[in-house]
């Protein structure tokens, strides 16, 4: 039996697994606002570089964009004209 002797990493680095799978470190998750949980894109800038950005909701990404857009208590007298 042998036994494996675990290399410790260096801060802020990791490495390509059999599955291509990377963990990212927390340092780097925490300075980007990144949860668990939160969705990525995943963008090749080219040889060894890879951007991972959180994909926004478009709802939210548009959430009060119109704000002024309509009298105040328009959409009441819309609901109204249902009764």
């Amino acid at each position: 039996m042998t036994d494996r002797v675990k290399q410790r990493r260096r801060k802020g680095f990791t490495r390509v697994s059999a599955k291509n799978q990377v963990t990212l470190p927390i340092d780097a998750l925490a300075v980007a606002g990144l949860h668990p949980g939160d969705s990525l894109s995943v963008e090749a800038k080219g040889t060894g570089e890879i951007v991972l950005r959180r994909e926004l909701d478009p709802l939210q990404q548009y959430y009060g964009s119109m704000t002024g857009l309509f009298s105040r208590g328009y959409l009441r007298e819309l609901r109204d004209e249902w009764d």
